[in-house]
């Protein structure tokens, strides 16, 4: 049975003072539920399986626990958490140096590909305490013996269906295998599939059940309209941006040939815009996605490599420039908005032709998409 926490705020939690002050630093005080679930059996060395939609604070449910089970004074990996994408990935660590920034002797770093490996090797040499890798080149470093896992004492599967789904059971199941000192193990998720379930049954023991529902509190609280487009796509998301005074927004393609078009589309018609997708090297996605974040760059378009695991804070709305071809990648879409149970918007453009489409994805996110149309004078009216 899933357990039912009466912790709400992080001041009831015993935590250490440099904790506390990192978690004021970034203004959280109440806590979601998967945080208030989560964080007491993993503090007690359980295993835990999460199952929790997007924006819901799961890193932090993690965090805090292996940053309270940390040894400073040992300079071997402790902690190990696997995340299906870079983009995810540096994330995390980005996550958990927001949260060490007042704990000097704790060191997190990332290993992806796409990146150096010498410039790996090197940080992996000076002594983490914290590992954050995608499964693939965790696999390389292991087999360098650039690393080891002997010592690490919690392990995190994030996003653990997806990473399944991509086709690395084999590398999650060999890494597993040789944390032969482990104490506990996460396993955080959106969906529990049936390759979740199997990884559950083997590698823990009586693990802790979380299950935040799409209809719970936690479920960020994002307005969602669907748009019959008048003429020109790209004209009628730019007068809504206009009209709402949006200053960030994120744009989401299905291929990306079109994505890369409508960014330049965008910057020949004179606004701040980039695009990545799965083409784009990895140290281009880095630097666009800083410039998006900072704010100097106010539209993102993007095909759906971006539809999960990135945490953009303070994305005004999101365009849905193309209607999905998977049910689950439209929830992770409009999960860039509407992050820290801040008010979100999204908007889905279609044709007449879209509405039985459109009926399936309002019954599989169990949400409502309200029906807006352009009147004679420009104005958005309900449909």
């Amino acid at each position: 049975m899933p357990m039912i926490s009466p912790i709400t705020t992080f001041d009831q939690l015993d935590i250490s003072p440099a904790i506390r002050k990192a978690l004021r630093r970034q203004n959280l005080s109440q806590m979601t539920t998967v945080q208030a679930e989560s964080i007491p059996p993993l503090m007690e060395w359980r295993d835990v399986i999460a199952k929790a939609p997007t924006g819901t604070g799961k890193t932090i449910a993690f965090a805090i626990p292996i940053l309270e089970h940390i040894d400073p004074k040992d300079k071997s990996v402790q902690a190990l958490i696997l995340a299906p994408t870079r983009e995810l990935a540096i994330q995390i660590c980005g996550e958990f140096r927001k949260l060490t920034a007042f704990m000097q002797d704790i060191r997190t770093i990332v290993v992806y590909g796409g990146q150096r490996i010498d410039r790996q090797i090197k940080e992996l040499r000076a002594g983490p305490q914290i590992l954050v890798a995608t499964p693939g080149r965790l696999r390389d470093h292991l087999d360098r013996r650039t690393t080891s896992l002997e010592n690490v004492h919690t392990a995190v599967l994030d996003e653990a269906d997806r990473m399944l789904d991509m086709g690395f059971i084999q590398e999650v199941t060999e890494i597993l295998d040789l944390t032969v000192n482990r104490r506990c193990l996460a396993l955080m998720s959106a969906t529990i599939s049936r390759e979740v379930m199997d990884i559950a049954w083997i590698y823990q023991r009586d693990a802790a059940e979380v299950s935040v529902a799409d209809i719970d509190e936690d479920k960020p609280p994002i307005e969602q309209y669907s748009i019959e487009v008048r003429g020109s796509k790209t004209q009628d998301m730019l007068d809504i941006i206009k009209a709402y005074q949006y200053r960030k927004v994120l744009i989401f393609c299905n291929t990306k040939r079109f994505a890369d078009r409508l960014s330049q589309t965008l910057l020949r018609r004179g606004y701040a815009a980039d695009c990545i997708h799965g083409d784009v090297r990895q140290q281009m996605r880095e630097k666009v996605m800083q410039s998006f974040r900072r704010g100097s760059l106010n539209m993102l378009v993007a095909t759906d490599v971006a539809a999960r695991g990135l945490d953009i804070t303070g994305v005004d709305a999101v365009f849905n420039y193309d209607i999905p071809n998977e049910n689950e990648y439209y929830l992770h879409r409009i999960g860039r908005t509407g992050r820290a149970r801040q008010q979100g918007v999204s908007f889905t453009f279609c044709t007449p032709f879209d509405d039985m489409r459109l009926k399936e994805i309002a019954k599989y996110t169990r949400s409502r998409m309200i029906a807006l149309r352009f009147d004679e004078r420009g104005y958005l009216i309900l449909a």
